[in-house]
């Protein structure tokens, strides 16, 4: 009797803790449920001055230029065209040239019309230039590529220009520029690019080590999977997922491919995490957690040898490419194994053990939930992240049928292709940021020092 009440009072205590998520999730950064528009003053930028404090194609602004895109290029399938009625476009051309962007710069523009008529009520966004097919721009112009715009208001009152440059960095914008007395320049990352804003991720394809000796694709990984990782203390131990911090079937993005003496090789996003050495050392304490982008050749990491033991592994080459799936998986002990070779959980931040402090109400949150749910359900939550799949794409997922005509089993140690092909095979599946590690990042920028971040 008291056990049943004990249960159902923390039953009870956790729903409580739920709906309070509920409401910090609705005053996360972002439009949010729950969240009603704050008023506040904004401060004017200044003429010539730039949002952030650096060049257009740093990977911090909106990155390098990728090539022009034609009307007979492949890319230009990629451009969408904005019919905003809130947004007057000069279209000097008369070609809709200024109406075709990519869809993050469409979203963010279409942002600063809504602020812009709030700001000013009957004053309209004006758009003086877009996409340039004619080639009226320096080569690497992130016009070519409809990630740039220029932009005024539609009464041409130029003392407003400095509050549209601020309202542009508010709207979302990944680089602002008060260019000109005329005009503001503003332009935005790549859409398949992973920035800042998404955290650190690997490729769907990397393969993680599971108890019993078997692997499994970061595409198959579900909620309470138990993944080969290192405690704190040095141990080789198989800690449970215990949440996505991104998780992003269809997205594309670049990564930075390390390749080890040994055969291994690590491929993950310039900003993300990795635990490196200068030296050949056996002392896991000298590997020092840095962004992938500062690892160089001669570099050592730490790879899983024979049993459960780790062993020294020096980086021969660094090699660029793109890939399809974009997972960041978050376990309890805040590191895994990735393609064998040891990596953080975290990314942005340089500073592994700030992260994972920072996520200490998520580890707790996530054991008191295992805890109550395999009382009182008998289920784990692999199981409710298996079954929420199933619910939400019932064509696509039936764990009772087979693929290709073996079953869909789902077991720890599967590596069967039906499996991985029945997980990246989920259609329209929606990029899912976690918004915990969001609101970390907003206060990271107000509170910690900017050297910490990913240049």
């Amino acid at each position: 009797m008291k056990k049943s009440w004990w249960a159902h009072s923390a039953r009870l205590g956790l729903l409580t803790m739920c709906a309070c998520t509920w409401l910090v999730q609705g005053c996360g950064p972002g439009p949010r449920y729950g969240s009603r528009p704050r008023h506040r003053k904004l401060a004017a930028m200044h003429y010539k001055q730039t949002v952030p404090n650096f060049s257009e194609n740093n990977l911090g602004a909106s990155g390098r230029a990728e090539g022009k895109i034609t009307r007979t290029s492949e890319r230009f399938n990629d451009l969408v065209c904005n019919y905003n009625p809130d947004v007057v476009f000069k279209d000097e051309e008369n070609t809709n040239a200024d109406r075709f962007m990519t869809k993050r710069c469409k979203d963010c523009l279409n942002r600063l019309a809504i602020a812009v008529l709030n700001q000013w009520p009957g004053v309209h966004l004006r758009v003086t230039e877009a996409w340039d097919e004619d080639g009226h721009h320096p080569a690497d112009s992130l016009h070519y590529e409809g990630r740039a715009v220029d932009i005024t208001t539609d009464d041409r009152r130029t003392e407003k220009y400095g509050l549209l440059a601020q309202l542009a960095v508010e709207a979302g914008f990944d680089w602002v520029h008060y260019e000109s007395k005329y005009h503001i320049h503003c332009s935005v990352k790549a859409d398949h690019a992973v920035t800042v804003e998404k955290g650190g991720c690997f490729p769907g394809g990397a393969w993680v080590s599971t108890p019993g000796g078997g692997k499994k694709t970061l595409a198959s990984l579900v909620l309470g999977d138990r993944v080969m990782a290192m405690s704190d203390t040095g141990r080789v131990v198989y800690s449970p997922v215990i949440l996505f911090l991104h998780r992003e079937p269809r997205g594309r993005s670049t990564f930075l491919a390390l390749q080890t003496e040994d055969g291994n090789r690590l491929v993950l996003t310039p900003h993300h995490l990795v635990f490196l050495a200068s030296r050949y050392t056996l002392c896991h304490g000298e590997y020092k957690a840095r962004f992938a982008s500062r690892a160089q050749k001669g570099d050592y990491v730490l790879v899983h040898g024979a049993g459960d033991r780790v062993r020294p592994s020096r980086i021969i080459s660094i090699s660029v490419e793109d890939g399809v799936g974009i997972y960041s998986p978050l376990t309890q002990d805040g590191t895994v194994f990735v393609d064998g070779v040891l990596a953080s959980t975290y990314a942005v931040v340089e500073d592994h053990k700030l992260a994972h402090w920072a996520f200490g109400p998520v580890r707790f949150l996530f054991s008191i939930y295992q805890l109550l749910w395999e009382e009182s359900q008998g289920e784990g939550p692999a199981e409710v992240d298996k079954k929420s799949y199933a619910k939400k794409y019932p064509k696509d997922f039936d764990m009772n049928t087979s693929v290709n005509g073996r079953a869909g089993t789902y077991g720890e140690n599967d590596t069967s292709k039906s499996n991985e092909t029945l997980i990246m095979d989920i259609k329209e599946e929606v990029s899912n940021i976690h918004w915990y590690a969001r609101l970390l990042y907003s206060f990271g920028q107000v509170f910690l020092d900017s050297r910490l971040f990913h240049p």
